[in-house]
This record gives structure tokens, C-alpha cells and sequence, in this order.
């Protein structure tokens, strides 16, 4: 399945990707947007048959170290990525609380515009630019990389400080907010 320029071709295999928001806008510096993310990534995981291995969002992108069982990893983003999109504009839109919110739907709609298979809004830029990780090194090199982006972002000192991530459950300091299979 075509994920934009890139193929997930081993529908088995273990995926680092990315999921990013048009414009790099940065949407999860709210609460109530990041919880609806962690609960389609639950979803996911329990009707779905996406396995995470380790994950990091950020304000305005997803990474993940991803495969699933019994199902095509592809159809699992592509799904994930249109239910989030419109639960997330929707969220955007009835928040009256959200400052930026014609700013943010202006974009969206644009963007939508320009793309002929949206209808109305773009809110994932479509490419996904998945890996397979094929060796223990290159998993390990993408693991850092993914769990370093918020100390990177001066977001915190130490990778397992950043809640907003599974390196918490890598590090043995305490369980992250989603469930992960350790690799």
C-alpha cells in the first residue's frame, strides 16, 4: 500500500514513522487534543492490532516505532489519520476556548483544498516517510532519536522526564500512558 512517496512493503515488519500536521502547526500543545490522540492510539491498539514499541508526540508531529498483528499497517495509519483529523478539527472548532482556531481552520481548509482526495480540511500532511528496521542497531538509533526529540526541544532534561513518551517505559522509572511492546 502507498503511504505517499514511501511503501510500508512488509506488511510484517517493524516501522518507524512519522505523522506530522500541515504547516507544522502546533496543535498538541493543548491537553484536550493530545488525549484525543492517546485514545485513538488505544483504540488502535485493542480493535485494531497496532503494536507500538516505542512512540513521542510532539506539538506539531507523531513518531512512532510501529507494527500490527493480523492486520496491514498501512490501512491502520491511513484509518488512525482520517478519524484523527476530523476528530481533532472538530475539537478545534466547538473549543471556545481556543484562541487560534480561525487561524488553525483557515490552514486546514486550505490545505484540504489543494488536495483532491480531502473533501474539506487537511490536517496530517500525508506522507508518513515509514522505515522498516530490519536490525537491532538501526531500532535502537531510531528508539533515541524518537525519545530525544523533546529534550532536543529543550522540553525537559532527561528523555524519561517528558510524559508524552514511552521512554519512561524503557527507562524502568515508571509505566508511560500507553500500552507498548518492548523490543
Amino acid at each position: 500500500m502507498l503511504i505517499g512517496g514511501y511503501k510500508i512493503r512488509n506488511i510484517d515488519g517493524i516501522h518507524f514513522v512519522t505523522l506530522t500536521i500541515v504547516e507544522w502547526i502546533g496543535v498538541f500543545t493543548r491537553q484536550e487534543y493530545r488525549d484525543l490522540l492517546l485514545d485513538s492510539l488505544k483504540y488502535c491498539q485493542k480493535e485494531k492490532g497496532l503494536e507500538i514499541h516505542a512512540w513521542c508526540i510532539m506539538s506539531n508531529h507523531l513518531h512512532m516505532i510501529i507494527s500490527a498483528k493480523n492486520s496491514d499497517t498501512s490501512d491502520i495509519l491511513r484509518d488512525f489519520k482520517k478519524f484523527t483529523s476530523k476528530k481533532i478539527i472538530k475539537a478545534i472548532i466547538e473549543n471556545s476556548k481556543e484562541s487560534r482556531k480561525e487561524w488553525m481552520i483557515k490552514i486546514f481548509e486550505a490545505k484540504g483544498q489543494e488536495n483532491s482526495r480531502n473533501k474539506f480540511f487537511q490536517f496530517w500532511i500525508q506522507d508518513n516517510h515509514p522505515v522498516e528496521l530490519f536490525s537491532r542497531k538501526f531500532i535502537l538509533q531510531r528508539m533515541n532519536y524518537l525519545h530525544n526529540n523533546p529534550v532536543k526541544a529543550n522540553l525537559v532534561d532527561r528523555a524519561d522526564e517528558y510524559i508524552y513518551s514511552s521512554a519512561r517505559d524503557y527507562s524502568g522509572r515508571s509505566k508511560g500512558l500507553l500500552d507498548i511492546v518492548p523490543i
